[in-house]
């Protein structure tokens, strides 16, 4: 039974999963949009809105330390979060992203959707 479990593995060890949403939610940041399937999309979007929500405390010390620790790869997505995506969130409750679904995917029919900011 899968009482209370609310993530999805997405077929990979924690490692692995962990850094293809680290991943795929800096792609977010940086371009602006991204085209996956829903189940990872839905994923994504837990995390990169956790982090809008702390990056949304302001350009402090702690916050970016915290933020860094999620993302350690690229500090430019770091500074894009906090100077440009953060900001335009300041007033509003949640719900940063949408999820537009696009169809099925040939090849394996897996649904895919794109993930953008709202």
């Amino acid at each position: 039974m899968k009482h209370q479990n609310g993530r999805a593995k997405l077929n990979r060890t924690p490692d692995h999963r962990r850094a293809m949403l680290r991943n795929q939610v800096m792609t977010l940041i940086e371009y602006g949009h991204l085209v996956t399937t829903k189940t990872r999309a839905q994923e994504v979007r837990r995390f990169a809105e956790k982090l809008v929500t702390l990056a949304r405390e302001g350009n402090t010390f702690n916050a970016r330390r915290r933020a860094k620790a999620l993302l350690p790869y690229k500090e430019e997505v770091l500074v894009k979060l906090f100077t440009e995506i953060a900001p335009r969130y300041t007033q509003r409750p949640g719900g940063y992203t949408r999820i537009i679904p696009l169809g099925k995917r040939i090849s394996d029919t897996a649904t895919i959707a794109k993930l953008e900011w709202v």
